[in-house]
């Protein structure tokens, strides 16, 4: 008999096994439904909002400049608002970071995907990315918000991966993730367990960039992931209600 998948919190982990069901309410509470796209309409960020609520997501992914738009369009109901920080580079100033995730608070923004400094953490300058993620933690954590650290794991070797999510869960941040989706590669198994291996059950771990089916959602799940940021929401859920009804 299979059992159904638990969705983690942030700070705690339940592993899925291969007899584990996935089910499309399970995995609803599981995805980011994302439209980072810089050509991405009102009317683009209206339609996924709806199928957020529709589907019960735990939240839309935008870009900063559609955060009051999302977070009008979802008021009133379970789904969160979810944006970029320092996106896609990571390389803008800490402080253009902390602004940035200031406002997108005000705005009403709850979860924040901010990019770590890459050449800073390449050039083996540990304290710089560590001071840059608490930077924008601090001023989450205080409105009540989370933080993922968007690794982009693509551009990094072993150790650097390792490095980084140490970094990321001492500076207090809520996930690690691995990929912006804009980069040279996205989410990989081996990264995921990577990563959950790291952080332990501290923190939770998001699979980005490159998820855009249920057999690859259940291959990043049953690796680690207690999140999925995916703009194939949708049709993943179709595939598990086909699966399974």
């Amino acid at each position: 008999m299979q059992r159904e998948a638990v969705p983690a919190t942030a700070a705690a982990h339940t592993a899925m096994t291969p007899h584990t069901l996935l089910t499309p309410s399970i995995a609803a509470r599981m995805i980011d439904h994302t439209l980072l796209r810089p050509e991405a309409t009102r009317d683009h960020i209206q339609k996924i909002c709806d199928e957020a609520v529709q589907h019960g997501f735990a939240s839309v992914c935008v870009n900063p400049s559609n955060v009051s738009l999302a977070c009008t369009r979802v008021r009133n109901t379970p789904v969160k608002v979810c944006t970029v920080v320092g996106f896609p580079l990571g390389a803008t100033l800490t402080e253009a970071k902390q602004k940035e995730a200031t406002e997108c608070l005000r705005l009403g923004a709850r979860e924040l995907d901010m990019v770590l400094n890459l050449g800073a953490l390449c050039s083996g300058d540990a304290l710089f990315v560590e001071t840059d993620i608490r930077a924008v933690v601090d001023i989450a954590h205080r409105a009540g918000a989370i933080v993922k650290v968007i690794l982009e794991t693509a551009l990094l070797n072993h150790e650097q991966k390792e490095l980084a999510c140490r970094l990321a869960v001492n500076a207090g941040a809520d996930f690690v993730k691995t990929s912006t989706g804009f980069s040279t590669g996205g989410a990989t198994v081996e990264d995921v367990q990577l990563m959950r291996r790291i952080v332990g059950n501290r923190v939770g771990v998001k699979a980005s960039g490159g998820v855009r089916s249920a057999e690859q959602m259940r291959a990043m799940v049953t690796a680690g992931a207690n999140r999925i940021g995916t703009s194939s929401g949708v049709a993943i859920l179709r595939e598990l209600g086909n699966n399974h009804g």
